[in-house]
């Protein structure tokens, strides 16, 4: 997935862009006395001046900056993405950004842990991306195209292959070890006699299946170790490596000299409880891998451009402002543009959430990945010639890759715990040396210290308290996406909700007739000849109420600009906005405008139903707030703890109702998604921020804020941009998110206290050699036992 980085100036448009967001901004600017700037639009002016004028850096620089561009890349560099399988941690993501950078024409490479995927901006005439891809192959780090989910599966199945083909060799091994070993150890006799050849046999078994287990199902860890030692970033993989090795290799040399006392189970043992560890945090982190890929299938990849030949099919980077674009109904409009033939009802709930399609016409922007509903637009390719979805893939990527977790924090504690412990290893074998002890002795106290202090207990902590999480939370209808819920959500300060779907049902419907209940019938009639949502929430209006809704030949009806006119049972009918009905003849009284004016307060659109010479009813259509809407409010805000904030794309009038409750702190309405995120990250100066929604729109802020909520009735785009989900199409769950990670959070804590408490006593242990190998692992295995117990009680 590749393609062509533009700035906002490269094809001479706006040189400023709005002041929050930064894209660009009307002839003239929105602006405002009291606040300093320019703004694309009302909803980035208020957020401005209710947030203060935060320093915000030009978007695209910061763009650079994440991607670890400078000022020379040249204009003609392509970006690409490309999905990486094997990375998994924050020590991979670093040294797969710099062997990347080393390869040449490559200008710039971001990889991201989060979401399993690198960003690669490069020179199309001297890099090849399958170079590339040989390069990060040779250190064991595969990469394919993000839309292939049939390799993604296969490369989580080889996990599984790993965790399955690991669990049973290893349950062989320890099966020879209950068997045959620890009886000996703790004074019962020999089942078989030292030097017998049935004795080589059973420790030669033992030997081979440890060998499959450390090399085949410890490959990830031994590359984890590796890739840490290049990168010069010390990380947990090597010191599970040393402790795992260590007890391998003196094993070996004691089975070699002929020695039983052999700690190969400790070798399986390790390499086991972390695999498993690792690959449940692979389960919850495979979500996040798809996310791009979701939504760039919904962007537009070729175009209908017009020549003088004719009409010819063009990719969308071969587009140049001033072009003329065909877009046929049910399309997507391929790149940001003006209208210049034609009139249709342009959905742009999917960029922008306005609930509301808006009729576009001559002269009327269009936005890049918003659908024309109803009849074809001409559009002329607007300055920049991008994508308004494009610039939100862009968005998505730069802030869902910069999140970190729990376990980056771990790997940052390694740096320093890593070297701590390899440090006391060796000055225990020194010390122990230094005290007369044999060769043998020494190495068995060093690698004691290595077993005991393997951080098994520190690196379950946290995925077993969130397992718990996972299955409590599943059984209320939320599905976690990200560890991240249960550590951050406790601590949020803001809640910021999404207006259209997630406050409000987000269908359109008829809520009312102001005037003779049967209008809708006769307007059923003739709206089912029109393909604009209005008319469809009319149509399913009168089947939902098993009206008899009369046949209309299609040549008694015809479709206008703002509604249809028609002849039923040989009386004039005309349905659509008031302007029409008034070009139309009819007299609006005051009572059909006072139907009319109390519709548009309340962020509804007025459809008048004239029959005859009169005015019958108006037809108040648009989406209503959620029964529980205000229940979930004061339930999240929790006593006044929390901020809440209501952010909409749709008007302000839509918006107006939600101002009225108690709890709401602000409303900002008419915002484009990219202040959306803007917005959120503002909002960090009140404290840690959840966000709420349910639309692709909103998957930037949901994304930026440190804890996202997305609702299952919502686009899949949202939901992987999402911390959380919420099965149901219902908002009741979302007060227990808060609750649920509260306890879940607390479990964590306990666990981690355990995990460093247990190696600040255990490391000093082994290091006095008052502890065998024997005795560490289990103390290791206990401690690891210790932290399952604690996480698998009850949250309640």
């Amino acid at each position: 997935m590749a393609t062509k980085t533009r700035s906002r100036d490269d094809a001479g448009g706006d040189d400023s862009g709005c002041d929050l967001c930064g894209i660009p901004t009307p002839t003239p600017p929105v602006t405002g006395d009291d606040v300093a700037g320019e703004f694309c639009c009302r909803g980035c002016l208020e957020i401005t001046r209710t947030l203060g004028d935060a320093a915000s850096a030009d978007p695209e620089t910061v763009e650079r900056e994440l991607a670890g561009e400078d000022e020379s890349v040249p204009e003609d560099a392509e970006r690409a993405y490309m999905a990486v399988d094997g990375m998994h941690c924050a020590t991979c993501e670093a040294f797969v950004s710099g062997t990347a950078r080393t390869c040449d024409g490559v200008y710039a490479a971001d990889a991201s842990y989060a979401n399993d995927m690198i960003r690669v901006t490069y020179d199309p005439k001297t890099t090849n991306l399958d170079d590339l891809s040989g390069t990060l192959a040779r250190y064991g780090y595969g990469t394919r195209d993000p839309n292939e989910r049939e390799a993604a599966d296969r490369s989580d199945n080889q996990v599984a292959r790993f965790v399955i083909g690991g669990g049973v060799f290893g349950m062989m091994v320890m099966l020879w070890y209950v068997l045959f070993l620890y009886p000996t150890y703790v004074g019962f006799s020999p089942v078989v006699e030292l030097g017998s050849f049935d004795s080589v046999y059973i420790l030669g078994n033992i030997w081979v299946m440890t060998s499959v287990v450390l090399f085949y199902t410890g490959f990830p860890i031994l590359r984890g170790a590796v890739v840490s030692l290049r990168a010069g970033q010390p990380n947990m993989d090597l010191l599970v490596s040393l402790a795992a090795t260590s007890a391998y290799v003196y094993s070996t040399a004691a089975v070699i000299v002929g020695q039983t006392h052999v700690y190969f189970d400790v070798t399986v043992a390790i390499i086991l409880v972390v695999t498993l560890g690792t690959y449940y945090e692979d389960r919850i982190k495979r979500k996040a891998a798809g996310m791009l890929s979701d939504l760039a299938a919904s962007r537009v990849s070729a175009a209908r451009r017009r020549t003088a030949e004719g009409v010819e099919t063009v990719a969308i980077d071969d587009l140049e402002p001033g072009d003329i674009l065909d877009v046929r109904p049910g399309e997507r409009v391929p790149v940001d543009g003006t209208v210049k033939e034609g009139t249709a009802a342009v959905d742009e709930a999917l960029v922008t959430g306005e609930s509301m399609p808006r009729t576009k016409r001559v002269g009327d922007d269009v936005l890049g990945g918003t659908v024309v509903t109803d009849r074809p637009l001409v559009v002329e390719v607007g300055d920049d010639a991008t994508s308004t979805l494009d610039r939100l893939v862009e968005l998505l990527w730069d802030i869902q890759s910069a999140r970190s977790g729990v376990q980056r924090l771990a790997d940052k504690l390694a740096t320093i715990f890593v070297p701590t412990v390899l440090l006391l290893a060796l000055l225990a074998f020194a010390w122990t040396l230094l005290r007369g002890e044999s060769a043998t002795a020494a190495l068995l106290v060093g690698l004691t210290v290595l077993i005991v202090s393997c951080p098994c207990a520190l690196g379950l902590a946290t995925p077993l308290a969130v397992a718990s999480g996972i299955k409590e939370a599943a059984s209320r209808g939320i599905v976690v996406a990200s560890d991240a819920v249960f550590e951050a959500v406790p601590d949020v300060d803001v809640v910021v909700f999404d207006k259209t779907g997630t406050l409000t049902d987000g269908d359109m419907a008829v809520l009312r007739i102001d005037g003779d209940d049967d209008a809708l019938r006769v307007a059923a009639a003739l709206e089912r000849f029109s393909a604009h949502p209005l008319a469809s929430a009319i149509v399913a209006a009168a089947d939902n109420a098993g009206l008899d809704v009369p046949e209309v030949p299609a040549d008694d009806a015809v479709v206008h600009d703002r509604g249809v006119t028609g002849t039923i049972d040989g009386e004039r009918v005309v349905v659509g906005h008031p302007t029409l009905l008034r070009d139309e003849g009819f007299t609006l009284g005051s009572d059909a405008e006072s139907a009319i004016d109390a519709a548009r307060d309340e962020g509804a659109v007025p459809v008048v139903v004239g029959v005859g010479e009169a005015v019958r009813a108006v037809l108040v259509v648009g989406d209503e707030p959620r029964d529980a809407w205000d229940d979930v409010v004061a339930a999240v805000a929790d006593n006044g703890r929390r901020d809440i904030v209501v952010l909409t794309g749709d008007s302000e009038r839509a918006a107006r109702r939600f101002r009225d409750h108690p709890d709401v702190t602000d409303v900002f309405a008419g915002v484009p998604p990219e202040a959306k995120a803007e917005t959120v990250e503002r909002l960090r100066s009140r404290g840690t921020v959840a966000m709420v929604g349910d639309g692709s729109n909103d998957a930037p802020a949901l994304a930026a804020a440190d804890i996202g909520i997305a609702l299952g009735s919502g686009t899949d785009i949202a939901g992987d941009a999402a911390d959380a989900v919420l099965v149901g199409r219902d908002i009741d769950a979302i007060p227990s998110v808060f609750s649920l990670s509260a306890g879940v959070n607390r479990r964590i804590r306990g666990n981690l206290l355990w995990a460093f408490g247990y190696n600040a006593v255990a490391i000093p242990l082994a290091a006095l050699g008052l502890l065998n190998p024997l005795f560490a692992a289990i103390a290791m295995g206990t401690s690891s036992l210790l932290v399952v117990v604690n996480s698998a009680r009850s949250l309640d």
